[in-house]
């Protein structure tokens, strides 16, 4: 079940466009229903940011708790966060997982951070979190 501490739970820009077509099109090929979703504009992700010693201002990246609230929690960002999620989810996906992951972290980090700094240009941004489907409410801690 998603609300599982130990299934992962992706902390995402809650206004960005493309940080919710990436819930949408994990939310699809979540077939586990492993994972969690909330907004970094939410008290629970300031409240797991604060716990690493990052600031919950900072909205340019997707994280992703592993093992959250448990002794060994871990934060993933960027693209370890992205790579991360796209093994976990059914469908070709883990192939394109691996298939990145031999790339250099810097270079991944590069066009990853080059998309997040044009995100809101590109894909839009919301005046508000948009709130989930009634299907799919369950899964999103922060709603």
């Amino acid at each position: 079940m998603a609300n599982n501490p130990a299934n992962p739970i992706i902390l995402y820009d809650g206004v960005c466009g493309l940080c919710n077509r990436f819930n949408q099109f994990v939310l699809k090929r979540d077939l586990g229903d492993r994972f969690g979703f909330a907004s970094l504009q939410s008290d629970f992700a300031a409240k797991v940011l604060h716990r690493h010693g990052i600031n919950p201002r900072d909205l340019d990246t997707v994280y992703l708790v592993l093992d959250y609230a448990q002794p060994g929690e871990r934060l993933l960002a960027r693209s370890d966060a992205a790579l991360s999620v796209l093994q976990e989810i059914a469908g070709l996906w883990r192939v394109v997982a691996a298939v990145l992951s031999l790339m250099p972290k810097w270079l991944l980090d590069w066009g990853y951070n080059l998309i997040a700094r044009h995100r809101y240009r590109i894909f839009g941004k919301f005046e508000t979190c948009p709130l989930p489907d009634e299907k799919s409410r369950r899964k999103f801690l922060d709603v």
